[in-house]
């Protein structure tokens, strides 16, 4: 199947970074691919949320599981976890991707996040996403390292999803974000 580009959003100390069009039903799986992402603030989590048709203030209701492999530069920590405070219980909040980002000069994340059938409004609509990052010195994990972050969840909504926004927690952001459907 090929990949059709969209649209691509580049942010310079931006808020956030959002798709207002282009999801529709024209494709069943929609991938959003980020580069260079790269908090204002250190220490950011990186994350996503949408609305359904007519909606807005990007709260739609999902379910996630979110876990980890990391390694510290200095070589004291490294492992797999599993991350069950960013975890969301029919939860609202805009679900973190990428955890605990830098915002050293050379630190930014990237990954993807995979979108299923967003449109329909029979079912749920599903997500994956993965991402590699640079972690903040300032982390819990305890010094600047390597992480590969591993999320999966659904939005509990049968209404279709048609706009989905990307932000840091803790401030601004610059980054660019690609939109493709695939079909």
């Amino acid at each position: 199947m090929a990949m059709t580009l969209i649209t691509t959003n580049t942010s310079s100390n931006a808020a956030s970074s959002s798709f207002t069009s282009g999801i529709d039903s024209t494709y069943k799986l929609y991938i959003f691919k980020f580069y260079d992402v790269n908090p204002a603030t250190d220490n950011g989590n990186f994350g996503f949320q949408a609305n359904v048709v007519g909606g807005s203030g990007y709260d739609e209701t999902m379910t996630t599981s979110i876990f980890m492999a990391d390694h510290r530069e200095d070589d004291v920590s490294y492992g797999l976890q599993y991350h069950g405070a960013g975890d969301q219980a029919q939860g609202t909040a805009f679900q973190t991707i990428i955890l605990e980002v830098a915002n050293d000069a050379d630190g930014s994340g990237a990954g993807e996040l995979f979108l299923f059938n967003p449109s329909n409004t029979t079912y749920v609509k599903h997500f994956y996403s993965r991402a590699s990052h640079m972690v903040a010195s300032t982390s819990g994990f305890g010094g600047v390292g390597a992480r590969d972050d591993f999320v999966a969840g659904y939005f509990n909504v049968t209404g279709a999803i048609d706009d989905i926004q990307f932000k840091f927690n803790n401030g601004n952001m610059d980054g660019v974000i690609k939109m493709y459907g695939v079909g």
